[in-house]
């Protein structure tokens, strides 16, 4: 099942009925409504959904955006955070996202889980392999002091963050909504490749799995922190869905599937038949770019 994301217009918009109708233009009858959703487009989001002119599959946290936060900004209040405050405030308008997407049929969020506070070593090492410094002494030495600092720091913002999913999730489940906790492109962020299983395992709630993002464990694989391959032959059959994007070396991600770098006719069968595939494009991708990567998709997976 494909979907698409409104996180490619969102910006471009002031009505949500006139954003929708952009996208099906491109032939997609689903959408996922992204984290740059602002309260000015919810009439015609909901206008469009009670005239049974579009189907939502999931919501992207935080849905609608805060009234205080001018843009997209789906970590402006992080479950991992020190300050309980902060904490609360991300709980509070994740149950208000929850509370959309009951509203509007939509079976899925999509949740970022935070950070931990340390030097954001992806971008440092991504600057490097630019360069042509991939593996050079000084990308190793960041690198495995990045790993060393993130080993010994993690403890207390992994347990803040699965005393948040746990209420969450209970919340979630009154509603009948699926969760998904959304591989990350930094290295920085929570959870890691390693942590994450254990995550679900503790959380141990149906109502929370992964949602994998081609474009942010590409960028990863090409960091060399992981395998991606090997990844989703770990994680594959826990995952309920998966941002579809292309990714160019070594980090130019949110291309059109099918446009990059992502190995998709090995990978896509890693994950389940039931998986949603939610395309999730920069705003830069043209409408040619996507109906012909659809088309591909098509003629190599079917609907």
């Amino acid at each position: 099942m494909i979907s698409f994301s409104t996180c490619w217009n969102s910006g471009r918009h002031t009505a949500g009925d006139e954003m929708l109708r952009e996208i099906k233009d491109l032939g997609f009858n689903r959408v996922e409504l992204g984290h740059g959703i602002r309260i000015s487009l919810m009439p015609g989001i909901q206008k469009m959904f009670d005239a049974g002119e579009i189907e939502f599959s999931s919501l992207h946290n935080f849905c609608p955006l805060p009234v205080e936060i001018m843009q997209a900004s789906p970590d402006c209040y992080k479950f991992s955070a020190a300050y309980s405050k902060e904490r609360e405030r991300a709980i509070k308008h994740t149950f208000q996202t929850i509370d959309f997407a009951e509203r509007l049929g939509a079976p899925f969020v999509v949740l970022h889980c935070g950070e931990i506070e340390m030097n954001p070593i992806t971008d440092e090492l991504i600057a490097l392999a630019k360069k042509g410094e991939m593996y050079s002494r000084e990308y190793v030495r960041r690198k495995v002091t990045a790993v060393q600092t993130r080993e010994a720091a993690a403890p207390p913002y992994l347990e803040r963050v699965r005393d948040s999913l746990r209420r969450v999730a209970e919340y979630a489940g009154k509603k009948n909504i699926r969760l998904g906790v959304e591989g990350r492109r930094g290295y920085e962020e929570i959870p890691s490749e390693r942590e994450l299983p254990s995550l679900l395992d503790e959380v141990n709630s149906p109502q929370l799995g992964y949602w994998h993002d081609m474009g942010h464990i590409q960028i990863k694989e090409n960091l060399g922190f992981l395998n991606h391959a090997e990844w989703l032959r770990t994680i594959g059959a826990r995952a309920i869905g998966c941002h579809m994007q292309d990714c160019k070396w070594p980090a130019q991600d949110h291309q059109a599937p099918f446009a990059g770098e992502v190995d998709l006719e090995k990978l896509v069968p890693l994950l389940p038949p039931n998986c949603l595939f939610v395309w999730e494009m920069s705003p830069r991708r043209t409408p040619e770019e996507i109906r012909r990567s659809v088309t591909t998709w098509k003629e190599r997976f079917g609907e």
